[in-house]
């Protein structure tokens, strides 16, 4: 399996574990809610279904189609059918959610994982993102020896892309310092709080505590760096 359809399992999985959902609506939410998945087709996610469907991590189900499955150009008759997560394919999915090896780090991957931090557990949250910053600070410091030694040699628009690829990284850097910051303090908080069953969260077990925001600028995207 390659990494990219290793990609959009896990997402799936994720995605089906919240409910059952038609294949139009499956796509749907890949493409608005995963911003990492916008450019994939109906044409990619109908074979994952199928794998997982094999693998017995998920079920077909007949189910009513919308007005709006009917409209979708692409959906057809599999808009009827509904994809349910079996208790495998549930087990399956926690066990990729306490995965943190190095593909966690990686940009895609990365994206992906955190938009269900909501369903992993604080020690994990806390691994994947200490490592995704070692990544990006190892990354950044690439960045720096490149440019130095090629500085003299790139005309003002190339090293204009250089420094505005530079600075995506330093922000993705500092936002992921945020975001461990206040792990650490959720924690911190929970370990000096009274036990009690308001404390738990039903998927995960721990509730996170993201950092408060003025504005609502989406977290930066070091996929933009350019000389990767």
């Amino acid at each position: 399996m390659s990494r990219r359809s290793g990609i959009l399992e896990f997402a799936v999985l994720g995605l089906l574990r919240e409910s059952p959902m038609h294949g139009y609506e499956l796509r749907k939410r890949l493409n608005t809610s995963l911003g990492v998945f916008r450019a994939f087709s109906y044409g990619s996610l109908y074979p994952c279904l199928k794998t997982l469907v094999a693998n017995g991590w998920l079920i077909e189900e007949s189910g009513t189609a919308t007005a709006e499955t009917l409209a979708a150009p692409l959906a057809g008759r599999r808009a009827k059918i509904v994809y349910r997560l079996t208790a495998e394919g549930k087990e399956h999915f926690e066990e990729l959610l306490s995965q943190t090896g190095p593909d966690a780090y990686e940009d895609e991957h990365f994206a992906a994982r955190f938009a269900f931090f909501g369903q992993t557990s604080r020690d994990v949250r806390m691994r994947v993102l200490e490592g995704r910053r070692s990544r990006l600070e190892e990354r950044l410091e690439k960045m720096r020896a490149s440019l130095a030694r090629t500085r003299e040699r790139l005309d003002d628009y190339t090293l204009e892309l250089q420094r505005h690829g530079m600075e995506s990284v330093e922000r993705e850097v500092r936002w992921l310092n945020e975001l461990i910051e206040s792990e650490r303090q959720g924690r911190d908080q929970q370990r000096s709080a009274p036990e009690g069953p308001a404390q738990q969260n039903s998927t995960s077990g721990e509730s996170g505590v993201l950092p408060r925001r003025r504005g609502s600028t989406p977290p930066p995207d070091a996929s933009d760096d350019t000389t990767k």
